[in-house]
């Protein structure tokens, strides 16, 4: 059986997300490196001063013990509760301070005493020892050691929240420019991030203004250099309109034979091409109008297919009625039949099913370039078979009535075209805008 990986949800991928982790973690090493050095050095001095205490004391003991006076409250020879290490210690002639539980107090329920400071020294073969209180000292430690934590805690929080918000302006303007990037590609060249930062040069930039400053730069240069070409092609096809009108005239004074009707062929063919110049210059520059109305899709297709005069099938899986520009959606269907009997093999079948249209030819099917990239201008794979604008118009009008064109090579062979409408539904049966939906589609006819 294979196991599955693990995969981390999509938000744990963020740039917010990553931050506050290294956030917490250098937080919590350095709270945690400060507090071990604080406790250090505190404990380190806290128990030095109990030490000399009980070394003083340890003083006082022995010289009572070598005078034979009563020893003093806290001290004696071998009490109960000295620790083993210092009654060696003792026995061997030496002096040692040790922080154990203190001699047994009436009272304590776990039979033991509080901390204490335990000092002992050699006294006839056998250890003087003396006890003081420890349990202040303990207890200052102690609170020291929760005010470490709660200070590191209260510290890690600001700094997280404090991070968070500065990354979180980052993330915003990242965003941003994100957003306004993908709003290009889509087609949208006025779009530009106008992040401030970059509105005066002499102000300091940070690497995200310098990236939005560059997206919005290279973003006016290609919209300069794709208004130069729009304007270009616009005008080149206005400029061969006039000549070719006059020679479509010449030709058609031609005597009747074979050059005359190579002649007037070949300026039919370069007048389509200056009509479709033109087209793709107006959707280039998006500024074409539709003219909605509801229409029946299947009678639309049936009379583009009569229109084409090929030998195309039409089937009719599923009548629906469609809210779109009826002429634009005869130059799509056109176009897709055309190119099918242009570069596909017969049968060539167009197909309605509700507000879908699929025209299937079988032939070799779309070329790899155009299933990756779309349909792109002036290439075919065929040699003299059409200067591959006629896709690309019927791209640019499929997007401009809200329709989807796709284009797939079926696994049984050919191509397919598939064209998706946006389908007219009617929310009231008396409704006045579906009558004149309704009239409107009488009147387009």
């Amino acid at each position: 059986m294979r196991r599955r990986r693990f995969r981390a949800p999509a938000w744990a991928s963020t740039l917010t997300w990553k931050a506050a982790v290294f956030l917490t973690a250098m937080c919590c090493t350095l709270a945690a490196l400060l507090g071990v050095l604080v406790h250090t050095a505190v404990t380190r001095q806290t128990v030095s001063h109990a030490r000399e205490k009980a070394l003083a004391r340890l003083e006082v003991v022995t010289d009572a013990y070598e005078a034979g006076e009563p020893l003093p409250r806290g001290s004696g020879i071998d009490p109960p509760g000295l620790p083993a290490a210092l009654r060696a210690l003792a026995a061997d002639g030496e002096r040692g301070t040790m922080v154990a539980d203190g001699p047994h107090r009436p009272g304590d329920p776990d039979g033991r005493g509080g901390p204490a400071m335990w000092a002992a020294g050699p006294a006839d073969g056998r250890a003087l020892a003396t006890w003081t209180d420890y349990s202040h000292s303990a207890r200052t430690i102690a609170g020291l050691d929760r005010a470490i934590i709660g200070s590191s805690l209260l510290a890690i929080a600001a700094t997280l929240v404090v991070g968070l918000f500065a990354v979180g302006r980052v993330t915003r303007r990242l965003h941003q420019t994100a957003r306004v990037a993908r709003r290009i590609s889509a087609g949208d060249l006025d779009a530009r991030v106008d992040d401030p930062r970059t509105a005066r040069p002499a102000r300091g930039q940070d690497e995200v203004a310098i990236v939005s400053g560059a997206l919005d730069t290279m973003a006016s240069s290609l919209q300069r250099k794709l208004q130069t070409e729009q304007r270009f092609t616009a005008d080149v096809a206005h400029e061969l309109r006039t000549p070719l009108t006059g020679l479509s005239a010449a030709a058609e004074l031609l005597p009747p034979g074979r050059p005359a009707e190579l002649v007037r062929d070949r300026v039919r063919a370069m007048r389509g091409l200056t009509e479709d110049l033109l087209e793709i210059s107006r959707l280039d520059a998006r500024t074409e109008q539709v003219d909605l109305a509801v229409h029946d899709l299947a009678p639309v297709v049936e009379r583009v297919v009569r229109a084409s005069g090929t030998e195309t099938g039409v089937r009719v899986g599923g009548p629906a009625r469609v809210e779109t520009d009826r002429r634009r959606l005869e130059r799509v269907i056109g176009n897709l039949v055309a190119n099918a009997h242009r570069h596909g093999s017969p049968p060539v079948v167009v197909e309605v099913s509700g507000a879908v249209v699929s025209v299937r030819d079988h032939g070799a099917g779309f070329p790899a370039y155009l299933l990756e990239g779309g349909p792109q201008r002036f290439r075919t794979d065929g040699a003299g078979k059409g200067h591959g604008l006629g896709l690309t118009i019927a791209v640019g009008q499929a997007a401009v009535i809200g329709a989807r064109l796709e284009f797939v090579n079926p696994p049984d062979g050919g191509a397919l075209a598939r064209l998706t409408l946006p389908e007219y539904v009617r929310l009231d049966e008396g409704d006045s805008a579906g009558s004149t939906g309704e009239q409107g589609a009488g009147t387009a006819e």
